[in-house]
């Protein structure tokens, strides 16, 4: 059997190291989450782990552009898979939620919060952050199907980004599902009228 080419192995194994530092950030949080702890989970020594990723700022920043790609991905298939008509704003709402109380927001957050207090680390986190903002900012945009030009309605989905990401906080210590459900659904109902009335303005 062929053996596996040089440049495919060292893929293979820096994927495995940022996906089990995001596995880890999530179940562990950020003191528990050394390179040395991530290394075992990928299966790979600490020197290779190094090598790689050569500090441990290293192996968290590329983690995080990691999640974000991942998490924009995910996205573009949620993109086709909406209902059109009634229930779409619902739905869109939905996933946008979700995607702020699942693992990867769960791991980002550790890095977040480690950021508010290092100064160097959130020099690294602030331009991946601003991205994922922008990205996220036009995705739903897009998947709402509203004007962001009219700045009412750039405030409404800025807003119900910002609600997202407190929901997904509030879901951090508790299971929050069944109180974030019915939030849901009366936003998704407010953000349909105003966004309604916006388009007939």
């Amino acid at each position: 059997m062929a053996r596996e080419p040089k440049q495919d192995r060292s893929r293979a194994t820096r994927e495995r190291l940022l996906e089990a530092t995001i596995d880890a950030l999530a179940e562990l949080g950020w003191s528990a989450t050394t390179v040395g702890v991530v290394a075992q989970r990928a299966g790979v020594s600490r020197g290779a782990a190094q090598h790689h990723f050569p500090t441990r700022e290293d192996l968290f920043t590329a983690a995080l552009d990691m999640m974000f790609d991942a998490r924009m991905a995910e996205a573009q298939r949620e993109s086709t898979e909406l209902p059109t008509g009634a229930g779409r704003t619902e739905a869109v709402v939905t996933r946008l939620i979700e995607s702020y109380t699942g693992p990867l927001f769960k791991a980002a957050l550790q890095v977040w919060t480690a950021a508010a207090s290092d100064p160097e680390l959130r020099a690294r986190v602030l331009p991946l952050e601003e991205r994922f903002g922008r990205v996220a900012h036009r995705t739903a945009v897009q998947q709402l199907g509203c004007d962001d030009s009219d700045p009412a309605s750039h405030r409404l989905v800025q807003a119900t980004l910002d609600l997202a990401r407190g929901l997904g906080l509030a879901d951090v210590l508790t299971d929050d599902s069944r109180r974030r459900s019915e939030v849901v659904r009366q936003w998704a109902a407010q953000l349909d009228s105003a966004l309604n009335l916006t388009v007939k303005a």
